[in-house]
């Protein structure tokens, strides 16, 4: 499976992409952000991405057309927070030498629609901490619904416990808007 737009592909992420997400993913706020620790070396980026990315339907690595490069991913996993099999909840992570050019933005919309075209969902949600204002903002020019703070929900790596502000786009606000 594979999504383009007009600067990035989003394909599955495979085996051999361990070398970009670790370029990506050792970065100091790249983790912080989204509530990880940057990776330390290549083997536990691999072993992250059997964990995580590997064979899994709706997920995707972040490819610039520009380069070939992978600069981050994109998904919609289970929403642990509802149990509900037509929600997927909208993760992502992107290198920060990308950050504030739209990548996420480009990346995220064609994940959503990809989410109500292709996987029939009825809801995406998506979380973030109250402090990582640009992921709010892909989220709000997404046409998301924030639903509130959840307290205290997330212990982070390094101990901190932090709060999650919870988004929400439903299918028919999103075709709403699309139409």
């Amino acid at each position: 499976m594979m999504i383009e737009t007009n600067r990035l592909i989003l394909r599955h992420i495979v085996e051999s992409d361990a070398e970009d997400i670790f370029a990506y993913s050792r970065g100091p706020n790249t983790g912080l952000h989204a509530g990880w620790k940057p990776h330390e070396n290549l083997e536990e980026t691999r072993q992250i991405m059997q964990a995580i990315f590997l064979g899994q339907e709706g997920v995707f690595g972040i490819v610039l057309k520009e380069t070939n490069v992978m600069i981050g991913s994109i998904g919609l996993i289970a929403d642990p927070l509802r149990e509900n099999d037509s929600v997927r909840m909208l993760g992502y992570a992107l290198g920060e030498e990308f950050w504030g050019k739209g990548f996420m933005t480009e990346a995220a919309k064609a994940v959503v629609a990809f989410g109500f075209g292709t996987m029939h969902l009825d809801l995406i949600s998506a979380t973030c901490y109250p402090f990582n204002t640009q992921s709010r903002r892909v989220l709000e020019k997404l046409g998301f619904r924030y639903e509130g703070t959840l307290a205290q929900a997330e212990k982070r790596y390094d101990g901190q416990i932090l709060d999650k502000d919870c988004f929400s786009l439903s299918k028919e606000a999103y075709f709403e808007n699309t139409c």
